[in-house]
């Protein structure tokens, strides 16, 4: 790829990077919490909810959007810069989604039980 067409490209954001970056490390924790919280609570009123094993999926969604946007980080490739970059703005979005829809779960199977 020649510098013209490099320059052709729409900037990078770098700051977004570093923003999906630690904001899904963090998340990768507060899902792997929220697990243990519910484990505890399930052993106390002995009934099994899903929502451990859904937020068992979001935390490995959270640390792929975190290891996509590290490489993002890391690379030199302009081309590829962005590629990784739109990946890791989709997986941030669609763990994020699935934080949504564990909490209504979760929400929801705990007050039923």
């Amino acid at each position: 790829m020649n510098a013209a067409a490099e320059k052709q490209q729409p900037c990078l954001h770098h700051d977004i990077c570093v923003h999906i970056f630690t904001a899904s490390a963090a998340m990768v924790g507060v899902c792997l919490t929220v697990i243990g919280i519910i484990r505890v609570v399930i052993s106390l009123r002995r009934p099994d909810i899903f929502g451990d094993d859904l937020l068992a999926i979001n935390a490995m969604l959270y640390l792929a959007a975190c290891l996509v946007s590290y490489w993002a980080l890391r690379t030199r490739n302009l081309r590829r810069n962005h590629r990784l970059e739109r990946g890791a703005d989709v997986l941030f979005l669609v763990a994020l989604t699935l934080t949504a829809v564990n909490a209504a779960f979760i929400a929801w199977a705990v007050s039923v039980h």
